[in-house]
Protein backbone atom coordinates (compact mmCIF):
# COMPACT_ATOMS: atom_id res chain seq x y z
CA UNK A 1 0.00 0.00 0.00
CA UNK A 2 3.07 2.53 0.13
CA UNK A 3 2.59 5.47 -2.00
CA UNK A 4 -1.02 4.70 -2.71
CA UNK A 5 -3.43 7.21 -2.92
CA UNK A 6 -7.10 7.24 -1.76
CA UNK A 7 -9.57 10.07 -2.85
CA UNK A 8 -12.30 10.85 -0.17
CA UNK A 9 -15.74 12.36 -0.07
CA UNK A 10 -16.88 14.57 2.74
CA UNK A 11 -20.74 13.24 2.89
CA UNK A 12 -21.39 15.14 6.05
CA UNK A 13 -23.56 17.77 5.26
CA UNK A 14 -25.93 15.04 3.11
CA UNK A 15 -25.98 11.93 4.10
CA UNK A 16 -25.05 13.00 7.38
CA UNK A 17 -27.55 14.92 8.33
CA UNK A 18 -30.33 13.91 6.41
CA UNK A 19 -31.89 11.49 8.85
CA UNK A 20 -31.34 13.83 12.09
CA UNK A 21 -34.61 14.63 13.64
CA UNK A 22 -33.67 18.58 14.67
CA UNK A 23 -33.10 21.02 11.63
CA UNK A 24 -29.71 22.32 11.45
CA UNK A 25 -28.93 25.87 10.62
CA UNK A 26 -28.18 26.62 6.96
CA UNK A 27 -25.64 28.73 8.85
CA UNK A 28 -24.27 25.70 10.21
CA UNK A 29 -24.36 23.46 7.22
CA UNK A 30 -22.19 26.15 5.59
CA UNK A 31 -19.86 26.14 8.29
CA UNK A 32 -19.36 22.03 8.52
CA UNK A 33 -18.50 22.80 4.55
CA UNK A 34 -16.01 25.65 5.16
CA UNK A 35 -14.49 23.11 8.22
CA UNK A 36 -14.47 20.66 5.69
CA UNK A 37 -12.52 22.29 3.15
CA UNK A 38 -10.13 23.62 5.66
CA UNK A 39 -9.39 19.73 6.81
CA UNK A 40 -8.57 18.89 3.23
CA UNK A 41 -11.62 17.88 1.55
CA UNK A 42 -11.83 18.33 -2.17
CA UNK A 43 -15.28 16.66 -3.21
CA UNK A 44 -18.04 17.48 -1.07
CA UNK A 45 -21.83 16.35 -1.19
CA UNK A 46 -22.99 19.30 -0.21
CA UNK A 47 -27.11 18.97 0.06
CA UNK A 48 -29.89 17.05 -2.13
CA UNK A 49 -32.26 18.67 -4.08
CA UNK A 50 -35.23 16.19 -2.97
CA UNK A 51 -38.74 16.69 -2.38
CA UNK A 52 -38.38 18.96 1.38
CA UNK A 53 -41.61 16.87 2.68
CA UNK A 54 -39.66 14.16 2.16
CA UNK A 55 -36.24 14.82 3.87
CA UNK A 56 -37.12 18.16 5.83
CA UNK A 57 -33.44 18.80 6.81
CA UNK A 58 -32.68 19.54 3.17
CA UNK A 59 -35.41 21.90 2.53
CA UNK A 60 -32.66 24.60 2.72
CA UNK A 61 -30.78 23.35 -0.47
CA UNK A 62 -30.74 26.27 -2.71
CA UNK A 63 -29.91 28.84 0.28
CA UNK A 64 -27.19 26.57 1.42
CA UNK A 65 -25.69 26.29 -2.06
CA UNK A 66 -26.09 29.70 -2.74
CA UNK A 67 -23.71 30.03 0.93
CA UNK A 68 -21.06 27.90 -0.12
CA UNK A 69 -17.07 29.82 -0.73
CA UNK A 70 -16.24 30.01 -4.52
CA UNK A 71 -13.48 27.57 -4.59
CA UNK A 72 -12.07 26.22 -8.17
CA UNK A 73 -10.15 23.40 -6.02
CA UNK A 74 -13.40 21.82 -4.54
CA UNK A 75 -16.20 20.03 -6.17
CA UNK A 76 -19.60 20.56 -5.02
CA UNK A 77 -21.88 17.45 -5.20
CA UNK A 78 -25.28 17.87 -4.87
CA UNK A 79 -27.86 14.33 -4.67
CA UNK A 80 -30.37 14.31 -6.88
CA UNK A 81 -32.77 11.36 -8.01
CA UNK A 82 -34.82 12.91 -10.74
CA UNK A 83 -34.83 15.40 -13.64
CA UNK A 84 -36.24 18.01 -11.52
CA UNK A 85 -34.04 17.59 -8.55
CA UNK A 86 -31.25 17.77 -11.59
CA UNK A 87 -32.73 20.98 -13.22
CA UNK A 88 -32.90 22.57 -9.53
CA UNK A 89 -29.28 21.91 -8.86
CA UNK A 90 -28.06 23.00 -12.22
CA UNK A 91 -29.76 26.14 -11.33
CA UNK A 92 -27.94 27.29 -8.95
CA UNK A 93 -25.37 27.80 -11.33
CA UNK A 94 -22.35 26.65 -8.02
CA UNK A 95 -22.97 22.85 -7.88
CA UNK A 96 -19.78 21.04 -9.85
CA UNK A 97 -21.44 17.66 -9.81
CA UNK A 98 -24.78 15.41 -9.54
CA UNK A 99 -25.24 12.59 -7.52
CA UNK A 100 -27.49 10.29 -9.25
CA UNK A 101 -28.97 6.94 -7.62
CA UNK A 102 -29.84 3.72 -8.72
CA UNK A 103 -30.75 0.57 -6.39
CA UNK A 104 -31.03 -2.89 -6.77
CA UNK A 105 -34.13 -3.48 -4.69
CA UNK A 106 -37.51 -2.76 -6.53
CA UNK A 107 -39.21 -2.60 -2.81
CA UNK A 108 -36.35 -0.33 -1.71
CA UNK A 109 -36.79 1.78 -4.98
CA UNK A 110 -40.23 2.37 -4.39
CA UNK A 111 -39.98 3.50 -1.15
CA UNK A 112 -37.07 5.77 -1.23
CA UNK A 113 -37.54 7.19 -5.05
CA UNK A 114 -40.81 5.73 -5.82
CA UNK A 115 -39.36 4.35 -8.51
CA UNK A 116 -38.43 0.30 -9.39
CA UNK A 117 -34.99 -0.68 -10.23
CA UNK A 118 -35.32 -0.11 -13.73
CA UNK A 119 -36.71 3.06 -13.72
CA UNK A 120 -34.15 4.03 -11.07
CA UNK A 121 -31.36 3.48 -13.24
CA UNK A 122 -32.69 5.03 -16.13
CA UNK A 123 -33.32 8.13 -14.42
CA UNK A 124 -29.68 8.02 -13.34
CA UNK A 125 -28.31 7.46 -16.45
CA UNK A 126 -30.67 10.40 -17.72
CA UNK A 127 -29.17 12.82 -14.90
CA UNK A 128 -25.46 11.87 -16.32
CA UNK A 129 -26.76 13.18 -19.80
CA UNK A 130 -28.61 16.49 -18.20
CA UNK A 131 -25.35 17.37 -16.54
CA UNK A 132 -22.49 16.69 -18.93
CA UNK A 133 -25.05 18.54 -21.22
CA UNK A 134 -24.82 21.48 -18.85
CA UNK A 135 -21.09 21.12 -18.78
CA UNK A 136 -20.89 19.41 -15.58
CA UNK A 137 -19.77 16.09 -14.32
CA UNK A 138 -22.32 13.40 -12.93
CA UNK A 139 -21.86 10.00 -10.80
CA UNK A 140 -23.71 6.92 -10.57
CA UNK A 141 -24.36 5.17 -6.95
CA UNK A 142 -25.40 1.62 -7.06
CA UNK A 143 -27.64 1.51 -3.57
CA UNK A 144 -28.69 -1.88 -1.53
CA UNK A 145 -25.59 -2.90 -3.51
CA UNK A 146 -24.57 -5.49 -0.47
CA UNK A 147 -28.33 -6.14 0.75
CA UNK A 148 -31.99 -4.81 1.15
CA UNK A 149 -33.86 -3.73 4.50
CA UNK A 150 -36.75 -5.41 2.67
CA UNK A 151 -35.40 -7.91 0.03
CA UNK A 152 -32.18 -9.21 2.08
CA UNK A 153 -29.60 -10.61 0.17
CA UNK A 154 -28.79 -8.88 -3.39
CA UNK A 155 -26.83 -10.77 -5.77
CA UNK A 156 -23.48 -9.64 -6.78
CA UNK A 157 -24.44 -10.31 -10.36
CA UNK A 158 -26.81 -7.99 -10.42
CA UNK A 159 -24.65 -5.28 -8.78
CA UNK A 160 -22.05 -5.82 -11.74
CA UNK A 161 -25.27 -6.14 -14.66
CA UNK A 162 -26.36 -2.59 -13.26
CA UNK A 163 -22.81 -1.52 -12.96
CA UNK A 164 -22.08 -2.28 -16.58
CA UNK A 165 -25.31 -0.21 -18.18
CA UNK A 166 -24.63 2.61 -15.84
CA UNK A 167 -21.19 2.71 -17.06
CA UNK A 168 -22.37 3.00 -20.26
CA UNK A 169 -23.56 6.34 -19.54
CA UNK A 170 -20.24 7.61 -19.13
CA UNK A 171 -20.31 9.29 -15.35
CA UNK A 172 -17.49 9.68 -13.30
CA UNK A 173 -17.45 7.04 -11.90
CA UNK A 174 -19.70 4.20 -10.60
CA UNK A 175 -19.89 4.13 -6.63
CA UNK A 176 -21.22 1.10 -4.14
CA UNK A 177 -23.35 1.73 -1.41
CA UNK A 178 -24.14 -0.57 1.22
CA UNK A 179 -27.42 1.94 2.52
CA UNK A 180 -28.02 -0.49 6.06
CA UNK A 181 -24.39 -1.57 6.78
CA UNK A 182 -25.17 -5.27 5.68
CA UNK A 183 -21.81 -5.73 3.95
CA UNK A 184 -18.47 -8.26 5.12
CA UNK A 185 -15.35 -7.82 3.96
CA UNK A 186 -15.01 -10.88 1.79
CA UNK A 187 -18.21 -9.40 0.01
CA UNK A 188 -17.19 -6.05 -0.57
CA UNK A 189 -13.58 -7.87 -1.62
CA UNK A 190 -15.61 -9.93 -4.37
CA UNK A 191 -18.17 -7.15 -5.14
CA UNK A 192 -15.65 -4.60 -5.74
CA UNK A 193 -13.16 -6.74 -8.14
CA UNK A 194 -16.07 -8.18 -10.04
CA UNK A 195 -17.56 -4.56 -10.83
CA UNK A 196 -13.70 -2.90 -11.27
CA UNK A 197 -13.26 -6.17 -14.49
CA UNK A 198 -16.99 -4.98 -15.62
CA UNK A 199 -16.27 -1.09 -15.59
CA UNK A 200 -13.13 -1.40 -16.81
CA UNK A 201 -10.98 1.74 -16.50
CA UNK A 202 -13.95 3.84 -14.96
CA UNK A 203 -12.78 4.37 -10.80
CA UNK A 204 -15.30 2.77 -8.29
CA UNK A 205 -16.17 4.76 -5.39
CA UNK A 206 -17.44 3.02 -2.33
CA UNK A 207 -19.92 4.33 0.45
CA UNK A 208 -20.50 2.11 3.77
CA UNK A 209 -22.50 2.86 6.83
CA UNK A 210 -21.55 0.96 10.05
CA UNK A 211 -24.70 -0.32 11.48
CA UNK A 212 -23.15 -3.69 12.64
CA UNK A 213 -19.87 -2.58 12.66
CA UNK A 214 -18.41 -3.59 9.73
CA UNK A 215 -17.51 -0.08 8.05
CA UNK A 216 -13.89 0.20 8.44
CA UNK A 217 -12.90 -3.33 7.99
CA UNK A 218 -15.21 -2.95 4.23
CA UNK A 219 -13.46 0.02 3.59
CA UNK A 220 -10.10 -1.31 3.88
CA UNK A 221 -11.35 -4.52 1.53
CA UNK A 222 -12.48 -1.99 -0.88
CA UNK A 223 -9.10 -0.17 -0.78
CA UNK A 224 -7.36 -3.53 -1.39
CA UNK A 225 -9.16 -4.50 -4.17
CA UNK A 226 -8.83 -0.84 -5.86
CA UNK A 227 -11.67 1.57 -5.01
CA UNK A 228 -10.54 4.93 -5.98
CA UNK A 229 -12.78 6.88 -3.77
CA UNK A 230 -13.97 6.45 -0.02
CA UNK A 231 -17.44 7.70 1.04
CA UNK A 232 -17.13 9.47 4.67
CA UNK A 233 -19.00 11.48 7.24
CA UNK A 234 -17.97 13.74 9.97
CA UNK A 235 -18.14 11.96 13.34
CA UNK A 236 -20.27 8.78 11.52
CA UNK A 237 -23.16 10.82 11.66
CA UNK A 238 -26.38 9.39 9.23
CA UNK A 239 -28.54 6.91 8.07
CA UNK A 240 -31.17 6.79 5.00
CA UNK A 241 -34.58 7.40 6.09
CA UNK A 242 -35.95 4.98 4.39
CA UNK A 243 -33.95 2.20 5.31
CA UNK A 244 -34.94 0.93 8.51
CA UNK A 245 -32.58 0.80 11.22
CA UNK A 246 -29.69 1.81 8.87
CA UNK A 247 -26.97 3.86 11.16
CA UNK A 248 -24.43 6.50 10.47
CA UNK A 249 -21.50 6.32 8.04
CA UNK A 250 -18.57 5.44 8.56
CA UNK A 251 -16.65 8.11 10.62
CA UNK A 252 -14.30 10.66 8.25
CA UNK A 253 -11.68 10.73 11.01
CA UNK A 254 -11.95 6.87 11.47
CA UNK A 255 -11.44 6.13 7.84
CA UNK A 256 -8.22 8.73 7.56
CA UNK A 257 -6.59 7.26 10.75
CA UNK A 258 -6.77 3.53 9.12
CA UNK A 259 -5.33 4.51 5.68
CA UNK A 260 -2.93 7.35 6.85
CA UNK A 261 -1.60 4.86 9.24
CA UNK A 262 -1.70 2.26 6.65
CA UNK A 263 0.42 4.18 3.98
CA UNK A 264 -2.49 5.11 2.19
CA UNK A 265 -2.77 8.92 1.74
CA UNK A 266 -5.70 10.69 2.13
CA UNK A 267 -5.08 14.20 2.17
CA UNK A 268 -6.84 15.06 4.80
CA UNK A 269 -5.45 16.33 8.20
CA UNK A 270 -6.21 14.10 11.11
CA UNK A 271 -5.89 17.27 13.27
CA UNK A 272 -8.12 19.67 11.73
CA UNK A 273 -10.59 16.53 11.08
CA UNK A 274 -10.91 15.55 14.89
CA UNK A 275 -11.29 19.19 15.55
CA UNK A 276 -14.36 20.01 12.97
CA UNK A 277 -15.51 16.61 15.06
CA UNK A 278 -15.71 18.11 18.21
CA UNK A 279 -17.23 21.33 16.83
CA UNK A 280 -20.18 19.48 15.25
CA UNK A 281 -20.79 17.41 18.26
CA UNK A 282 -21.50 20.75 19.73
CA UNK A 283 -24.00 21.70 17.07
CA UNK A 284 -25.58 18.45 17.70
CA UNK A 285 -25.99 18.37 21.11
CA UNK A 286 -24.15 15.13 21.94
CA UNK A 287 -21.35 12.57 21.31
CA UNK A 288 -20.64 11.61 18.03
CA UNK A 289 -20.26 7.59 17.01
CA UNK A 290 -16.56 8.26 15.39
CA UNK A 291 -14.54 6.52 17.70
CA UNK A 292 -10.84 8.09 16.81
CA UNK A 293 -12.13 11.79 18.06
CA UNK A 294 -13.22 10.48 21.40
CA UNK A 295 -9.59 8.77 21.85
CA UNK A 296 -6.43 10.41 22.48
CA UNK A 297 -4.15 11.69 20.19
CA UNK A 298 -1.85 8.66 18.61
CA UNK A 299 1.89 10.32 18.41
CA UNK A 300 2.49 10.76 14.73
CA UNK A 301 -1.05 10.70 13.53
Amino acid sequence: MKDRRVEMVEVGPRDGLQNESAIVSTADKAELIRRAIAYGARRIEVTSFVNPSKVPQLADAEQLVAMLPDRDDVTYIGLVLNRRGAERALATGRIDELGAVCVTSNTFGVRNQGQSSAESLAAAIEIVGLAKAAGRSGQITIATAFGCPFEGEIAIDRVVEMAKRAADAGPREIALADTIGAGTPAEVAETVGRVRAAVGALPVRVHFHNTRGSGLANVWAAVNEGAATVDASLGGLGGCPFAPGAAGNVATEDVVYLLERSGVATGLALPRVVEAAGWLGGVMGRPLPAMVSRAPAFPGS
